[in-house]
Formats: C-alpha cells, structure tokens, sequence
C-alpha cells in the first residue's frame, strides 16, 4: 500500500509534467506563429515588390532593400556593394518602362531561419515585348529595427 507521502508526491510529478507539455506546447504555437507572421510580411513585401515593378518604379521596387552600404547584390558577373549602386546598375540595365516589362516571382521557399533571419529561394521572370529573361534567386532577409529587409540578394 502507497503512503500518503508517495501519493503526494506522485500527484505533484504528475502535474509537474503535465505543465512542462503545456508549457512545450505553447511555445511551439507562439514559435509557429511568429514563423508565419515572418513569412507573410515577406510575401508582402515581395508583392508590393512586384507590383512597384510592373508599375515601372525602380525605387519603390527597392524599398524592401537594405538601405545601408553593407547591402550586397550578386549575379553572375558581378558583386554590386550598396543601395544606391544596386539602384543605380537597376536602371542602367532597364531604362525605361518598355525594358522594365512584366515581372512575375515563384516563391520555391521561406525559411524562417530565426527570430530575425529568413531565406527565400524561388524563380523570377521579366517579359518584354517578345523577350524573356528568367532565373533564380537567393535573398537573405533580416529583420532591423522592426522591418524586414533584404541584405543579400543572389540572383542568376
């Protein structure tokens, strides 16, 4: 027959471990959410992007951007250092609206990497006139100061 004493204690490490799954749980559905509320702000961000594009506005096309020295976008020819230089090689390459064409992104994929940090792989394509130009890119996303902005971008 158990003791009183054991049946206290029992109870106790029962409920003890009870609170821990709580507890386990709540914290993943906290984490989960904000996973989600991340990765919908960058969904955002990306198609106000696009939109910004398609409209012919490099700048505001640029707005998700890291405006900062320290923003690195790499292709395969070049690493261009710098928001104003990123800004400024966007519209040598499309000086106009007509080279500007249609941009249509594939988000492949958003990972959450941590509480301040993604990465969004996925497939561009920009249509004018009869042309088209495709490829893939890489963005590394961080969050400062409350926003989320694109501090390396890879495209190919």
């Amino acid at each position: 027959m158990l003791s009183i004493k054991t049946i206290c204690l029992i109870y106790l490490l029962n409920n003890l471990i009870a609170m821990r799954i709580i507890l386990l749980f709540i914290a993943l559905f906290i984490g989960h959410r904000a996973h989600t509320q991340a990765e919908n702000e960058i969904r955002s961000l990306l198609n106000e992007q696009q939109k910004a594009w398609n409209n012919g506005n490099l700048e505001a096309f640029m707005e998700p951007y890291w405006k900062s020295d320290s923003l690195r976008f790499m292709t395969q020819e070049k690493i261009t250092k710098g928001w104003k230089q990123t800004l400024e090689r966007y519209k040598k390459g499309y000086p106009d609206k007509a080279s500007i064409g249609v941009l249509e992104f594939d988000i492949i994929s958003i990972e959450i990497l941590c509480d301040d940090a993604a990465l969004v792989t996925g497939h561009w394509l920009v249509k004018s006139g009869d042309e088209r130009n495709e490829g893939h890119f890489n963005l590394l996303w961080r969050k400062k100061n409350g926003r989320w902005v694109i501090v390396l971008d890879h495209t190919s």
